[in-house]
């Protein structure tokens, strides 16, 4: 006898049966999950508990583990990242490093939210089977560290930054900043000793 898969219920004869569960509060609860766990931590059953569905419901709404991973990572740079828009907007180089620093620090320190960014907790606790999900990762954040490069580019042109100064060492070294941040906030490090951070990274910071 065939045993029906989980993914029957997106078939045709189901496609009337109306959803017991709305899509977005079950996206949001996901989310809190992997960014609590990190991706490959999150169990089905944990994820299914915390949305308030049945696997066969995931597997029909979201697809897999996986794509749902993706929905709850672009729902996270939708909500959780929009400073960083705002921050590239600054007029001055510097601006734009205080606003992602200070953004960073509200995202990471949020009361009753997780701790930490959810892309630097995926990716470093990705093994070999999550390789997909990694790169997805990696490939998101070097969007990001473009968009920041050539920020830093034209500030540098505009003479708000020395003539000296590269754009994607300065890129890469802010992006390093960003992620000792979220691990240090993972670890449970206080908003005040990030606040430190802040402080000292904008004191060395080459922009005026």
């Amino acid at each position: 006898m065939k045993m029906d898969s989980p993914l029957d219920c997106a078939a045709p004869a189901c496609k009337g049966r109306p959803r017991e569960f709305d899509v977005d509060d079950a996206l949001a609860a996901a989310l809190r999950v992997f960014w609590s766990r990190g991706y490959e931590a999150a169990s089905l059953s944990e994820l299914t508990e915390a949305m308030g569905i049945t696997k066969p419901s995931l597997y029909a709404a979201f697809g897999n583990k996986e794509a749902l991973f993706r929905k709850a990572l672009d729902l996270y740079e939708t909500e959780k990242l929009a400073y960083m828009h705002t921050a590239l907007a600054a007029p001055t180089a510097r601006g734009v490093a205080e606003k992602l620093l200070r953004g960073a620090l509200a995202n990471f320190c949020t009361a009753n939210e997780p701790k930490g960014c959810l892309g630097v907790i995926s990716s470093v606790a990705c093994g070999p089977e999550a390789e997909s999900i990694k790169a997805d990762i990696v490939a998101r954040r070097a969007s990001s560290e473009r968009a920041m490069i050539e920020r830093f580019a034209r500030a540098r042109d505009e003479g708000d930054l020395p003539a000296h100064v590269d754009p994607a060492g300065l890129t890469r070294w802010l992006t390093a900043i960003l992620q000792g941040m979220s691990v240090q906030a993972s670890a449970g490090a206080s908003p005040a000793e990030l606040e430190q951070l802040i402080t000292t990274s904008l004191q060395v910071f080459p922009g005026r």
